[in-house]
């Protein structure tokens, strides 16, 4: 009986454990949610990706705009800039080799694991080591991310906690008047 208590409690608590690490799958083709906030107005938003061995593209689309933008490899691993682009200026836009969209470089994202910190647009964005707040769900779950503040102003962004493919995941009081929140991945 003993053994039989044993093993539902482990039981138990491996699925409160898995429970909380649920940590979403981003592939080729996968389609990312954002509910967006533009200066005072909300919109959704949709981002699928296309991967290829070099060069990140993902299809945008918000209120009948549809476009593509492209962040290239240097970028993808060394870029120190994040670009608002809206997907109003062309069909196809291609970054520059230090602009990245929905995410940060592999780059800063190590920086932040070594250093707790990283700069972006220069400015430095610094690890909050304190009690999550405000995480964000998908699908009734936290993922994990993490959360950094900006140095100069207030904003917040929580990324993603993938090396590979470090995803924004929410921004807020961005003084540029763009925040957004991830609501859904579909893996399609």
């Amino acid at each position: 009986m003993k053994n039989i208590i044993i093993a539902i409690i482990f039981c138990a608590t491996y699925q409160i454990v898995m429970a909380q690490n649920y940590v979403p799958s981003i592939e080729n083709n996968t389609t990312l949610h954002y509910i967006c906030k533009l200066h005072g107005q909300t919109r959704t938003l949709s981002l699928t990706t296309q991967m290829t061995s070099d060069t990140l593209v993902l299809n945008l689309e918000t209120r009948g705009v549809k476009s593509s933008i492209r962040t290239t490899p240097e970028a993808v691993k060394s870029g120190t800039e994040l670009s608002f682009n809206q997907g109003e200026s062309a069909p196809i836009l291609v970054l520059k080799p230090t602009e990245t969209f929905f995410m940060i470089s592999q780059s800063a994202y190590q920086d932040l694991l070594k250093n707790n910190q990283f700069v972006y647009n220069n400015t430095t964005y610094v690890l909050d080591k304190g009690e999550e707040k405000n995480p964000v769900v998908i699908n009734g779950k936290p993922i994990p991310t993490w959360h950094v503040v900006a140095q100069i102003d207030e904003t917040e962004i929580w990324i993603l906690q993938n090396p590979e493919l470090p995803l924004l995941c929410k921004m807020t009081k961005n003084p540029l008047g763009i925040n957004f929140t991830l609501t859904e991945i579909a893996n399609n």
